[in-house]
């Protein structure tokens, strides 16, 4: 047996026995690579994070999708619009004011500073590539408390042409959550077998 089939029969192993631990040991909840089309319009792409929900492919309003976390939108920006909870805005943002492309691993909590995101000041975010992570907290209807996460933007040529390629967020409530970090090895035996799934930490 060669190195490359005994590695795919480990990490498929390795994905069974995560998922059935999962219930017991999850921190981190994770959609796996979903690639949702982020619409150049006033509708955009609207996300509950806790149950996957959307409104691709209608591209309908908020209304569409009971409880949404996150709405990227605009027609010729990027821009980050805020659901009615939690109060103060739900993106991190800079101390200018603009929602932040954070570097990798920094950590998103309650010391962050939240707000809206704009349609105007693009130069943040990175063209033809998906290292773009927005930091984010959202309201679980579920439990009334309130968590930290990250999404991850893919952009082509041009700052209309975008995708939300995964997101992540901390189970446990108020619990930091570092931008764009996906437990291993169980992110690499888990990662192409989509919808949402909990991971444990190392």
């Amino acid at each position: 047996m060669n190195l490359t089939t005994r590695l795919t029969k480990h990490f498929a192993v390795a994905a069974v026995a995560t998922v059935a631990a999962s219930s017991a040991n999850a921190q981190i909840v994770y959609s796996g690579i979903v690639n949702h089309n982020i619409a150049a319009t006033t509708n955009g792409l609207y996300i509950n994070v806790v149950n996957g929900m959307i409104n691709e492919p209608g591209n309908g309003p908020g209304s569409s999708v009971p409880g949404w976390d996150l709405n990227f939108w605009s027609s010729t920006g990027f821009g980050l619009f805020n659901p009615s909870q939690p109060a103060g805005g739900v993106y991190v943002i800079t101390s200018t004011g603009w929602a932040a492309n954070m570097a990798y691993g920094t950590m998103i909590d309650g010391t962050d500073t939240y707000g809206s995101g704009t349609s105007t000041n693009i130069s943040q975010w990175v063209l033809n590539s998906s290292n773009n992570l927005v930091g984010f907290r959202f309201l679980n209807e579920g439990t009334n408390t309130i968590h930290y996460g990250w999404a991850r933007i893919a952009f082509g040529a041009t700052i209309t042409s975008r995708t939300l390629v995964e997101y992540a967020y901390e189970a446990t409530a108020g619990t930091a959550i570092g931008a764009g970090v996906v437990p291993a090895p169980a992110s690499l035996a888990l990662l192409g077998l989509g919808g949402l799934v909990a991971r444990r930490r190392r």
